[in-house]
Formats: C-alpha cells, structure tokens, sequence
C-alpha cells in the first residue's frame, strides 16, 4: 500500500501563484512515475502533469504547459507543482497520483490517489 498526502492549496486571485507538495509514504520502493490529476466541479479527473521517477522526464496537459512546473525529491519520494499564472478556470481539487507502470499520462496507470488539496482561483 502507498499512502500520499498533498498540501499546498488554497484561495488565491488570478495570476496569483501556488505551490502544491504531495509526500508517498509506504511500499514506495517500487516506482514508475507521479502525477498530477484534477477535477473541477462537474468534470471528470484529468491530467495536469507527471514525472518520470527514474529519468527524471516530465510531462504536461496543453493547460499546464508554460504555467505548471513538476518537480520531485527522489530521496523522499515527494513530488511538488508550481503552478503560476493561475486562472479560475484551474480552480479544482488537486490530486496527486503513484504508479509503478503504464502511461504515465494515463489515470488509470496510477494505483493510488491521495485525498485532494483543493484549489480555488477567483478572477
């Protein structure tokens, strides 16, 4: 089992900026990649952006891409989201993902979920 826990949400105005953090604790020695997904009010989860955890590589949705920066800390199994320029159209729960395989863009590669961190941008 993987536990993770993401912190790092809030109320912000638009344009402002957000720093997301997601800790994995548990059977954690065996990884593939983390990703961000999220799910505003009415839509299903999407994809925002992952990383690659031997490589290093990284990946982003076209909404993230330019404003959202992943990065990770390989020795604690953290995972961060700098997210700038925000809009109230990224206003949304957060979510952080695990997966040892798949696509690494695919949210059904991912195994576990934490429980959100909620992020709210009011233009």
């Amino acid at each position: 089992q993987v536990q993770l826990q993401a912190s790092g949400g809030g109320l912000v105005l638009a344009g402002s900026s957000l720093r997301l953090s997601c800790d994995a604790s548990g059977s954690t020695s065996i990884v593939s990649a983390m990703g961000w997904f999220r799910q505003g009010p009415g839509n299903n989860r999407e994809f925002v952006a992952a990383i690659d955890w031997s490589g290093g590589r990284t990946y982003y949705s076209d909404p993230a891409k330019g404003r959202f920066t992943i990065s990770r800390d390989n020795a604690k199994i953290k995972m961060y989201l700098q997210m700038n320029s925000l809009r109230p159209e990224d206003t949304a729960v957060y979510y952080c993902g695990f997966s040892r395989a798949g696509h690494i863009a695919t949210l059904t590669s991912y195994s576990y979920f934490g429980q959100g961190t909620q992020v709210t941008v009011s233009s």
